[in-house]
């Protein structure tokens, strides 16, 4: 998980072209402050490990790709082979250079270890993986009898308590049997 004074918020996918770009999943619901020109990113592994050299990355042109994907050429990739060395990688910006969470809100790598209740205050279990689904988000969450999986939306998360590390959920009818 990475350190509290970074924050992932995107994912090097695959080289694009000739000249050097990449396609890039943001992970952030502000792609366009994120990826703006000029932004210094940093390279690293789902782990929060920066990479040592080179790890910084300058946003140079941005571009919409299909299914809110991005084509990004980084100043530091000048041609196709550079921009493969790069894939699968998470970038990460300092949390200090980001819009400060609102209320409610909860970056994505900081769900894994947070407990989930229900609305009446009753333990479900412990998060312990996320999943990226087509479908969205999907926590799968340890408990006595078994682990299940809980899809992060407004139908079945209710709140989340990001200061307490606690997701109370609303699921319906048979979920947890």
């Amino acid at each position: 998980m990475p350190s509290p004074e970074w924050v992932i918020v995107g994912r090097l996918r695959k080289s694009h072209g000739l000249r050097g770009e990449i396609i890039v999943e943001p992970i952030t619901d502000a792609p366009a402050e994120v990826f703006s020109a000029g932004r210094v990113l940093f390279a690293g592994d789902a782990n929060g490990d920066p990479l040592a050299t080179p790890g910084e990355l300058t946003v140079g042109e941005v571009r919409p790709h299909m299914n809110g994907l991005l084509i990004v050429h980084f100043d530091e990739m000048q041609g196709r082979d550079d921009a493969a060395r790069w894939t699968n990688r998470y970038l990460f910006a300092p949390a200090t250079e980001l819009e400060p969470l609102g209320e409610g809100e909860v970056y994505q790598h900081e769900l894994e270890g947070m407990q989930v209740v229900l609305e009446s205050g009753e333990p479900v279990g412990t998060i312990t993986n996320v999943f990226e689904l087509p479908q969205g988000l999907a926590l799968d969450v340890e408990r006595p009898q078994g682990s299940v999986l809980i899809p992060f939306n407004d139908v079945f998360i209710h709140e989340v308590r990001r200061a307490e590390r606690m997701v109370v959920i609303a699921p319906p009818p048979g979920l947890l049997d």
